[in-house]
């Protein structure tokens, strides 16, 4: 009996078999974000200097702290806006996001981009 150069059965990337489950994604989910964006609105609302706001969601186990980064700077539309990091842990997962705010003519921060951080993009 011979065999081919080709295998009996193949599988494509996504499939797997039920004795190995692909790893689910590691990072932030929606609700994490969620905490840390109040914290951040937190801490900037505060405006101490070299502060910062932690957080932690109580459902994922997941928590960090959000420090303003840079002076406040004004924005195309000319609202008062600030730089901020976030940590994020969350089990042996460790990360870094970062972000801006801009102030709400109410006076309240309003978190409008949030993402992984790279130190390379710095």
């Amino acid at each position: 009996m011979s065999r081919s150069d080709h295998a009996f059965a193949s599988m494509q990337d996504g499939d797997f078999t039920s004795a190995i489950i692909p790893r689910a994604a590691s990072g932030p989910t929606e609700a994490d974000l969620a905490f840390a964006r109040n914290a951040a609105s937190d801490v900037l609302t505060r405006g101490d200097k070299d502060s910062s706001q932690p957080w932690h969601n109580p459902q994922s186990g997941a928590h960090g702290s959000v420090t303003p980064i840079a002076n406040a700077y004004a924005d195309d539309d000319g609202r008062s806006c600030r730089d901020f990091l976030a940590s994020y842990v969350n089990g042996s997962t460790e990360s870094w996001l970062q972000g801006s705010a801009c102030r709400t003519p109410r006076g309240h921060w309003e978190v409008h981009a949030l993402k992984s951080w790279n130190r390379a993009e710095r």
